[in-house]
């Protein structure tokens, strides 16, 4: 079989029941002769399909809809199906049940597959234009894949009607609901990239989306194909289950990254913003055949989310990160989790950091004209349907001349972590990089306190500074970038005497994460000083998880005689913040901190059990831990 197109109308029922009602109407072609077909679709509640518009049939087991038919080869055919269900995963409806929040729906499809929502395929290898027609209430904003053609109205409800026009996996099919305003540039080429952002953060979009439209126009010129799709769409949900989702042309990400001015020098939007943006290419555009593979879509958007990054941040910051990343397949491997590039049960770290690596090796093995060459061949070789990792390095060979056995024997079939040829890469390539790969700080302070004075790369001295621990000089505070000192509030737990003044002006740097990490070192050094430092930073929220607020309102509730008339005030915007309203990351430092002081009382507790159903896996783990413990 090969499906061909799906026309596609959703609608809901009640939503405090998360149902959805929908039909679906797919085209396909019999390629040769077959008795059935079947359509994954999980744990449906009602579901029937008509053939060819005047035949209804169909069996269903719970999770296939199967068309038992003598389907004869050469022949095309039309298949309805009309469905209703109350999704468990894959389609997710936040704050219905309360008054308060942001109420949204949204998709996941990625590792859930889209077939607990829809009925469709959850083989990737199977693509489809899929064409959605989505109703609901006119006051929401509605946004799926593909470009938006017209919408119909029809009392209090809107129908938005949106036309792809080239096939995908459908487990990129999305669409997100909720309150939104927009803002949109046009790419060089002419690409609309359509930026969505909550009404009440206005202030927030030119710091959550800087250098978009340079990353994208970028991202076409060292790719060297156009953007695929009609359109580009990114969406910030609450409680998103990962960073981000590269939907065909309409990236769903976490609205933890909607953030500031001060947040962007923390945790910016930028690398997250420039991976899902390359997935369009590699994971939507080409999609790998199945899990052996999947390092061709996480390595390769890795690697030119790196890219982005050397533009818009410097060769400086570009090292370093690959650094980073070889740090940390280091300490995998040193803990006995290396694992192989195909191996379809690698790590996440495998996947993204190592598959970066190795296309950064194979770039400097054949040489930037030829890398180029083979990466747009492949591109266009394979556009629109599903690859394998001999694809590409077949293109590499082809391109370049050189035969690669050897290379993908050592760096894509091997278990093994070869840090000394990633080591020997960086101490030839990366300036100042051989001095730096040679500091030991606890064999020789000494030798890391005069690379200190002589270097010039704050990212380098921010990790030569974590590595000194709290053992630093007294020049430290002659450095001056906000990677430095951030690195100076983090490692400096214990804090000298000689060192008060001059860390007390952490509390003045313009960035959260310094902040955090000072107020709460200050306030456990000099404890006569405690009632000054929370004076300081009465009124600092920090980024979106509330993590300086919610702080200060434990240091506030912990300190003897501080505002003793706002105690029970300051509690009780404590506990609140464990409500449902709040995003779960603001939740989890709600709850921590109020299980370190003890003070987790019935609200909190009442809360901490309705997290543990949370579907955010990894926040419902942490609520079942906490209770775990009591």
């Amino acid at each position: 079989m090969d499906f061909k197109t799906a026309k596609v109308d959703i609608s809901f029922g009640d939503l405090l029941a998360k149902e959805v009602v929908g039909t679906v109407v797919y085209e396909f072609d019999v390629l040769r002769d077959v008795d059935s077909v079947y359509i994954d679709a999980q744990n449906f509640r009602t579901i029937s399909a008509i053939l060819d518009d005047n035949k209804e049939l169909g069996v269903y087991n719970g999770k296939h809809l199967v068309i038992k038919q003598a389907f004869k080869a050469n022949t095309s055919h039309q298949l309805k199906i009309s469905w209703k269900v109350q999704p468990k995963k894959a389609l997710y409806f936040i704050d219905w049940e309360y008054i308060q929040g942001h109420r949204q729906i949204w998709t996941q499809g990625q590792g859930k597959y889209t077939s607990n929502w829809m009925p469709s395929f959850d083989d990737m290898n199977e693509k489809v234009e899929f064409d959605l027609s989505i109703t609901f209430d006119k006051s929401y904003e509605v946004i799926g894949n593909g470009k938006l053609i017209n919408k119909t109205y029809s009392g209090d409800n809107t129908t938005w009607h949106f036309d792809m026009r080239k096939p995908m996996s459908s487990y990129l099919v999305a669409f997100a609901i909720g309150e939104y305003a927009k803002k949109t540039r046009i790419s060089n080429n002419g690409v609309a990239l359509e930026m969505y952002y909550y009404p009440e953060d206005a202030n927030k979009f030119e710091p959550t989306y800087r250098y978009m439209q340079q990353m994208f126009d970028f991202l076409q010129q060292e790719i060297g194909v156009p953007y695929p799709w009609q359109n580009y769409k990114q969406i910030p949900v609450k409680d998103f289950l990962y960073a981000g989702m590269e939907n065909t042309g309409a990236t769903i990400f976490s609205d933890a990254y909607l953030i500031d001015e001060t947040a962007f020098v923390d945790k910016n939007y930028v690398n997250v913003n420039a991976h899902e943006l390359a997935h369009q290419w590699f994971g939507d555009l080409i999609t790998e055949t199945s899990g052996t593979h999947h390092w061709l879509q996480e390595g390769f958007a890795t690697y030119f989310a790196l890219l982005v990054e050397r533009e818009v941040f410097g060769e400086d910051y570009y090292q370093y990160k690959l650094y980073e990343y070889a740090q940390e397949l280091l300490d995998q491997d040193k803990a006995g989790r290396s694992t192989a590039l195909l191996d379809p049960k690698s790590s996440s770290t495998t996947f993204y950091k190592k598959g970066a690596w190795v296309l950064t090796l194979l770039y400097d093995k054949v040489g930037e004209k030829d890398f180029k060459k083979a990466v747009k061949t492949y591109l266009d070789k394979h556009q629109y349907k599903n690859v394998e990792t001999q694809d590409f390095i077949r293109e590499v060979e082809a391109s370049s001349g050189k035969k690669l056995s050897d290379f993908v024997d050592i760096w894509l079939k091997s278990a093994d972590y070869h840090y000394d040829l990633i080591e020997g890469f960086m101490r030839k390539n990366f300036k100042n990089y051989k001095g730096f790969l040679k500091l030991d700080c606890e064999a020789s302070k000494e030798k890391c306190m005069k690379f200190l004075e002589d270097s010039e790369n704050k990212y380098m001295n921010a990790e030569v500074i974590r590595q000194l621990g709290g053992d630093l000089p007294d020049s430290i505070f002659n450095l001056k970038s906000i990677k430095e000192r951030q690195a100076i509030a983090q490692s400096l737990s214990t804090i000298p005497e000689e060192f008060k003044v001059d860390y007390e002006t952490l509390l003045q740097d313009k960035s959260y994460t310094t902040v955090e990490a000072a107020l709460y070192n200050l306030w456990s050094n000099f404890p006569d000083d405690n009632k000054l430092y929370l004076a300081q930073t009465k009124g600092m929220e920090g980024f979106n998880d509330k993590n300086i607020r919610i702080l200060w309102l434990t240091l506030a509730l912990i300190t003897e005689d501080f505002e003793p008339e706002n105690t029970t005030l300051y509690f009780n915007e404590l506990t609140g913040y464990t409500r449902p309203k709040y995003g779960f990351e603001t939740r989890q430092n709600a709850f921590a901190y109020l299980n370190q002081i003890r003070a987790c009382q019935a609200e909190c507790q009442e809360n901490l059990k309705e997290a543990e159903k949370h579907h955010n896996w990894r926040f419902s783990k942490f609520a079942k831990q906490l209770l775990s413990e009591e």
